[in-house]
C-alpha cells in the first residue's frame, strides 16, 4: 500500500528521468529523451547487495561518505576473508539519487572476490564510464570510490587495533608461564 502511494507521488519526477513506469516512461524512451543509461536504470530498479553487516565484526570494514552539495549519503561495507585477504561479500545502503544508488550497486559487485589492494585501484571514472553517467552525476561515482577506500581503511584500522590489543601484555606472559 505504502509502496503504491509512494510510487504515485514519485512517478511524475521519475518518468521525466526515464526511471518510472507509466505513460511518459516508454514515450520518453521512444523519443530518445531518457536521461540515464539503461545500466543506471537497471541498478536503480534492481539494486544488488542492499543491506548491512554488523559494523563491530572484525572482518567487516565500513565506509560512510557523503556529498554535502547534493545530500547523497553512501554506506558501503565489505566482509574480508582473513586467510586469503579477499573480499568475500559487500553490501550498501545509499540515500540519494538513482545515479548514487547505481554507483553503490556496481561498486559492491566489482569488489566481491578481489584482494584488498586490487579494489583500491577501482576509480570513479571506471564506474562512471560503465554506467554512462552524465557529467553532472560524476560526483556519485566519486562517492562510490571514496566509500570503497573508506571501507578498506576501516577494515585495516580494525586489524591494526586488534593486533595491538591481541598481543599478550608482559603480565599475561608471566601469568601463562
Amino acid at each position: 500500500m505504502l509502496r503504491t502511494g509512494g510510487r504515485r507521488l514519485l512517478a511524475p519526477g521519475l518518468r521525466r528521468l526515464g526511471l518510472g513506469a507509466g505513460e511518459a516512461g516508454p514515450a520518453a524512451a521512444a523519443a530518445g529523451l531518457r536521461a540515464y543509461h539503461e545500466r543506471v536504470v537497471d541498478h536503480y530498479n534492481n539494486p544488488r547487495n542492499v543491506g548491512s553487516f554488523d559494523k563491530d565484526d572484525p572482518n567487516v570494514g565500513t565506509g560512510l561518505v557523503g556529498a554535502p552539495a547534493c545530500g547523497d549519503v553512501m554506506k558501503l561495507q565489505i566482509r574480508v576473508d582473513e586467510g586469503s585477504g579477499k573480499i568475500v561479500d559487500a553490501c550498501f545502503k545509499t540515500f540519494g539519487c538513482g545515479s548514487a544508488i547505481a554507483s553503490s550497486s556496481v561498486a559492491t559487485e566489482w569488489v566481491k572476490g578481489k584482494p584488498m589492494d586490487e579494489v583500491l585501484t577501482i576509480k570513479n571514472t571506471e564506474i562512471a564510464k560503465h554506467l554512462s553517467l552524465p557529467p553532472v552525476k560524476l560526483h556519485c561515482s566519486m562517492l562510490a570510490e571514496d566509500a570503497i577506500k573508506a571501507a578498506v581503511k576501516d577494515y585495516e584500522a580494525k586489524k591494526t587495533k586488534m593486533g595491538q590489543n591481541g598481543e599478550n601484555s608482559p603480565s599475561e606472559k608471566v601469568a601463562e608461564a
